[in-house]
């Protein structure tokens, strides 16, 4: 089998509504489409993303960059193409764009090789689950009402979900503990709450809000420093009570390895994109088991089930609903609240035409 296409396609995706964290104003996800096609007849489908589309055209030009060295290949060498393409990128650096091109590269020669053997990835990786444990994470923003903070919280409940996360990093700490009260009390202490701070916060901001915020059990508080700042949130961590989670902007597993050298946080985050693709989701999951270290993915959520379905350490997906209208399968939970990991070929999703030519750039 070789692959004889390499295609592109920019879309933007927009919300339902303007949505802000302490540090994003978002619109819409503006998304890289690729597909490679095979002389078998088979497609492989990945996407990366810009908020708001913006710079958008500079990562579609990084993906097609690396197409003469996937044109002619054989996807089943996905190893050899990955390895060929970080050689290629020396010069222009490990981290950024060039990264979330290694990724799309990456996660649809899988797709391919899915496809190519009619399994599901998480099967063809050695399969350890079929369902994980997830949380919504696409409401409860920073941008929201108290009132409108309840009103969502209860819809969550009412789709199935067992667990939820709340954005935090208001200018006044008392405003974050009344948000975060107002979304407690409506699900009760039966439901799982996580709260995310987008790295708004300096290191002792973050300790005092993580321990005003202990009365209300969180799961964990996500990224509550600038995400460069290692030693603050090895800080942080010592002196709040409950997990610190991140990891998410870090790029390839060795962006993980100096999180966990720094003991920076307890549970890992890694994001499909600036990973390096599923190969080095896969390691990097694996290096956080030698450390005793859970993981939880970030975002992409379909594309990462195959990882959430695999990885003995993986404890959650987060459940992000933005790219849902590029494919023609659903998200499905099951009735404790649980994300199923779809038994259908390759990442187990596809790319709906007749949606997508409507977000067409």
């Amino acid at each position: 089998m070789k692959i004889t296409e390499f295609q592109t396609q920019c879309v933007n995706v927009p919300l339902d509504k303007p949505i802000a964290t302490a540090i994003h104003a978002i619109e819409s996800v503006g998304c890289v489409l690729l597909r490679l096609k095979t002389d078998k007849g088979l497609e492989g489908q990945s996407y990366i993303f810009t908020i708001n589309a913006v710079r958008l055209k500079a990562f579609e030009e990084m993906v097609k960059g690396f197409k003469h060295l996937v044109l002619d290949q054989d996807p089943h060498y996905v190893s050899g193409i990955w390895q060929s393409i970080w050689a290629e990128i020396n010069p222009t650096g490990h981290k950024g764009v060039t990264i979330s091109a290694l990724s799309a590269i990456d996660t649809a020669l899988w797709d391919l090789v899915g496809k190519a053997h009619n399994k599901s990835l998480h099967h063809i990786f050695g399969a350890c689950r079929d369902s994980i444990d997830t949380y919504a994470s696409g409401g409860l923003w920073l941008s929201q009402t108290k009132d409108e903070l309840k009103a969502e919280a209860n819809a969550f409940l009412k789709a199935g979900f067992k667990s939820m996360k709340i954005r935090v990093g208001k200018d006044s700490l008392d405003e974050d503990i009344a948000r975060v009260a107002a979304v407690r009390n409506t699900i009760g202490p039966e439901h799982g709450l996580l709260a995310d701070a987008n790295q708004a916060l300096t290191a002792k901001q973050a300790i005092r809000l993580g321990k005003a915020l202990d009365e209300f059990n969180l799961i964990w508080l996500e990224e509550p420093v600038p995400a460069y700042d290692l030693e603050g949130h090895a800080e942080v961590r010592a002196n709040i009570p409950m997990p610190l989670a991140s990891g998410e902007t870090e790029y390839t597993a060795l962006g993980l390895k100096d999180m966990i050298e720094k003991k920076a946080c307890d549970i890992l985050m890694p994001d499909l994109q600036r990973i390096g693709g599923l190969s080095e989701m896969r390691r990097s999951a694996e290096l956080a088991s030698v450390y005793n270290l859970p993981v939880s993915t970030h975002i992409f959520t379909e594309h990462s089930l195959s990882i959430a379905g695999s990885a003995p350490n993986c404890i959650s997906a987060e459940h992000m609903p933005w790219y849902a209208p590029l494919f023609r399968e659903e998200m499905e939970l099951d009735k404790n609240g649980h994300i199923l990991i779809a038994d259908r070929p390759g990442t187990g999703f596809t790319f709906h035409p007749e949606r997508i030519d409507a977000f067409r750039i």
